[in-house]
């Protein structure tokens, strides 16, 4: 029982604790996201806001991303899209980084 409690932080597992402050800066600003024009402003929100904390979970700094990503884009071959994604974009990063 000793171990058990050594991975929990007042009834939450460790791993819970990461997604809930990723959701809460989503809940405080809860009143603010009915204001997002249209059911289609609401989902493109979301979708953006997914992005912006699956960065985080890979600790990805969300702005260099999107700001490099957005740059890439245009170019950048659509078969190979997932190289964008931010858990593969970081490894790229740091393997440049190395050489």
């Amino acid at each position: 029982m000793d171990g058990l409690k050594s991975e929990c932080l007042d009834g939450f597992r460790l791993d819970e604790v990461d997604g809930f402050v990723g959701i809460l800066s989503i809940a405080v600003g809860r009143r603010n996201w009915t204001f997002a024009g249209s059911d289609v402003g609401g989902h493109r929100a979301a979708a953006l806001y997914t992005l912006i904390e699956t960065c985080k979970l890979n600790e990805v700094d969300p702005r260099a991303w999107l700001a490099d990503i957005l740059a890439r884009l245009p170019e950048h071959p659509a078969k190979r899209l997932a190289e964008l994604l931010p858990w593969n974009w970081k490894a790229l990063r740091d393997e440049q980084a190395a050489a």
